[in-house]
């Protein structure tokens, strides 16, 4: 009898360890490799819309590696939404001032992602690129970018921020909304840091009748 309370305990212990092993595997795997996420605002309309279930790609942020311009990336949200004109003269990268500073508030913050809001957003400059944003259009080393993504009519004024006459300071990028009217971006807090990038858009994946590989 006591033998078969010891196998009891023995076979709980393993299936404690299997999960254990699971869970650990799975974060690991979400925060490295990819994971799935869902668009929940308008500012990446028509390319994104609300609901719409996206597969992300975290190589990138694990190798530190910059993207392309015209890449749809997610990054953290900064905790300042729009930079003052004082600020901007100081730098042009986004502030990240708040989070949280104990070990176990790290894990649950930038590795769970409990209480972490993310953006997405389409890459519009690189570093060292001169950023103009004149007349409607957007002008990158005084020629104008073509946006074939952008609905008709559509124009990019300044997004009520001040950041429109920027070059990009190295490892950062200039970031915007497709949907630009109802995009709060770069325009308004600056230029995101590498190490502030999380990952690729890779596929839409729902529904299933826009499935399809997220090109630029």
């Amino acid at each position: 009898m006591k033998q078969e309370k010891i196998d009891k305990i023995k076979d709980m212990l393993e299936w404690i360890l299997c999960i254990i092993i699971a869970l650990v595997i799975a974060i690991l795997f979400r925060y490295y490799i990819g994971t799935p996420t869902i668009v929940k605002q308008p500012s990446m309309y028509p390319t994104l819309v609300e609901d719409q279930r996206l597969w992300l790609n975290r190589w990138t942020r694990t190798t530190k590696t910059l993207p392309e311009r015209g890449d749809i990336i997610t990054f953290e949200a900064p905790s300042t939404t729009v930079l003052t004109n004082d600020e901007i003269e100081e730098s042009v990268i986004a502030r990240y001032e708040e989070g949280p500073t104990n070990l176990i508030g790290k894990f649950s913050y930038y590795v769970l992602e409990i209480n972490k809001m993310s953006y997405i957003k389409r890459v519009i400059g690189l570093p060292g690129d001169h950023v103009v944003i004149q007349d409607g259009k957007v002008y990158i080393n005084d020629e104008e970018l073509e946006e074939s993504y952008l609905q008709s009519g559509i124009v990019t004024d300044n997004g009520k921020g001040y950041c429109t006459d920027v070059v990009v300071p190295e490892n950062s990028v200039f970031v915007m909304g497709d949907n630009r009217p109802q995009s709060t971006d770069s325009r308004c807090f600056g230029c995101i840091p590498l190490e502030k990038i999380e990952s690729k858009v890779w596929i839409r994946i729902w529904p299933l009748k826009v499935l399809r590989k997220i090109d630029q």
